[in-house]
């Protein structure tokens, strides 16, 4: 996956209508908020504020607002096209002013699409992107005697990384992280290890 480090802009003209979409970091709701608000204010003669967002690694939620556009014309377009590129934490806005010349429905969602294609692609070309990996976190709690045999099965796993180690009383606790696919192998081998023993993933 991956995250917008910058503002990204891309302006098109389509049968009279101008669009103009932009993608904006943002990790929250608030966030999202305050650039909508600002583009709607700065562009208040513009037909429509459309929008779609995503938010969260792995994503956790999304959303998309056709603003005044026939339903599903607009927004989920919009969205599909952050799916499609892996990106979260981001708002696109495509600001839209009406030239007087209907575009129908199967047009708008092609003009929306370009739209954030567009943006993307500027991103794409200014290296305004950073990669983010999803990492799980998992624990492993043995005897203070056997504080070793963690160690021994990730060392088998150059992907997963230790966090921290720590003790109670007799038991040593390890927690660390690992990409999500390593899950099933990772439980496997502990399980042959610590004959039976179990990982406890967050």
């Amino acid at each position: 996956m991956r995250r917008l480090k910058e503002v990204a802009i891309h302006r098109f003209r389509e049968k009279a209508s101008v669009f103009l979409t932009e993608v904006h970091p943002a990790r929250e709701a608030s966030e999202r908020a305050t650039v909508l608000a600002s583009l709607r204010k700065r562009d208040f003669d513009a037909t429509h504020h459309c929008s779609a967002w995503r938010e969260g690694v792995p994503v956790t939620a999304f959303g998309a607002d056709d603003d005044g556009e026939p339903s599903g014309t607009a927004g989920r377009p919009m969205l599909a096209v952050l799916e499609g590129a892996q990106a979260t934490d981001l708002i696109a806005i495509c600001i839209r002013w009406y030239g007087g010349t209907k575009l129908g429905t199967g047009g708008l969602v092609r003009a929306y699409t370009e739209g954030v294609q567009g943006a993307l692609a500027e991103a794409d070309v200014q290296g305004l992107w950073e990669e983010v990996r999803i990492l799980r976190t998992g624990e492993i709690r043995v005897p203070a005697t056997q504080a070793h045999l963690p160690f021994a099965l990730l060392g088998a796993f150059p992907a997963a990384m230790v966090v921290a180690q720590t003790f109670h009383g007799d038991t040593a606790v390890l927690r660390f992280e690992c990409p999500p696919d390593l899950i099933p192998a990772l439980g496997r081998a502990w399980q042959e290890r610590s004959r039976g023993g179990d990982i406890h993933w967050e």
